[in-house]
C-alpha cells in the first residue's frame, strides 16, 4: 500500500476555493483504485497550504489516473465546469510513501496492516 500526499501552496486567500475544486475532483478518484482520500489545510505550517492525501494499492494505476486528471484540466469543457486548480496555486510537490506498518479500524477494533493482509489472503 502507498500513501500519496500532493501538497499545494495556494495563492493568498485562495485555499478555500482550492479545497472546493479538489472536492469536485475527488469523485474521479473514487473509481480509480484510491482507498481513501483526505483534503487537508494547514493549521500551523506555511500559509495557504492544501494537501490531498490518498491511499492506493497500486502506484501505477494512481499515476495513470493522475495523468488523466491533469490531461482533463487542459480541456476547455473541464475548465468551464470547475476552476483550473493551476490558476489557484503558486507551487507544490508530491510525496509518495510505502506503508510498512500501521493500525487502522477494522470491524470495530484496531488491527495492524500486516494482520489485515494476512486475514484477507486466506
Amino acid at each position: 500500500m502507498f500513501l500519496i500526499r500532493d501538497v499545494f501552496h495556494s495563492k493568498p486567500g485562495k485555499a478555500k476555493e482550492l479545497v472546493k475544486v479538489f472536492k469536485n475532483m475527488a469523485n474521479e478518484l473514487e473509481g480509480s483504485g484510491v482507498k481513501s482520500t483526505k483534503i487537508l489545510t494547514d493549521a500551523s505550517s506555511s500559509y495557504w497550504t492544501v494537501i490531498i492525501e490518498s491511499e492506493v494499492e497500486d502506484i501505477n494505476s494512481y499515476l495513470n489516473m493522475a495523468h488523466s486528471v491533469s490531461a482533463s484540466t487542459n480541456k476547455e469543457e473541464q475548465k468551464s465546469e470547475t476552476t483550473d486548480y493551476r490558476d489557484l496555486v503558486t507551487g507544490g510537490y508530491r510525496e509518495i510513501f510505502r506503508v510498512e506498518w500501521g493500525l487502522f479500524l477494522y470491524n470495530n477494533s484496531f488491527i495492524s496492516l500486516s494482520d489485515y493482509w494476512f486475514s484477507i489472503q486466506r
